[in-house]
């Protein structure tokens, strides 16, 4: 396949959005290829310890628990960025705008179409992330400490 040069692509060749990097992990599709490599390139005058081997299959093993863990805790993360987003719906929140004023409004609704839910505040979309205090509905504000 021809590489074509950045300069000679021009504009039309760059995509709106990047595509995310690629990943940095090591599948475990690569780590059984990589043993099984090994094992058919070993000297069979001098074979592969079986306790190095028990040792890398071990690996594999943890590291296929450790990828399913992960997944599940960025699921649950997720899960609970979702239900506080939820829960805050009718509320008087507390915000910064753009140019560092603190704001505050009743949140109306959320998005959930970014990875990060979206909050209504008054007609201004804001991500959950940025909201900084959150008062129920007909709550005065706190009184500055003295």
């Amino acid at each position: 396949m021809p590489v074509i040069p950045i300069a000679a692509a021009g504009p039309a060749a760059t995509p709106a959005t990047a595509p995310p990097p690629p990943a940095q992990t090591m599948g475990s599709e690569v780590f059984m290829s990589l043993l099984v490599a090994q094992l058919r390139n070993q000297d069979p005058s001098s074979p592969m310890d079986t306790n190095e081997m028990i040792a890398q299959t071990t690996q594999l093993a943890m590291m296929e628990s450790l990828t399913g863990l992960t997944g599940l805790t960025e699921e649950g993360f997720g899960l609970q960025m979702r239900i506080a987003a939820t829960a805050i719906v009718g509320s008087t929140v507390s915000y910064r705008d753009a140019d560092g004023v603190e704001r505050s409004g009743t949140a109306t609704s959320v998005s959930f179409r970014g990875s990060v839910p979206m909050v209504t505040v008054d007609g201004i979309e804001l991500p959950l992330d940025a909201v900084d205090g959150v008062r129920a509905a007909g709550q005065p504000a706190a009184a500055p400490a003295p």
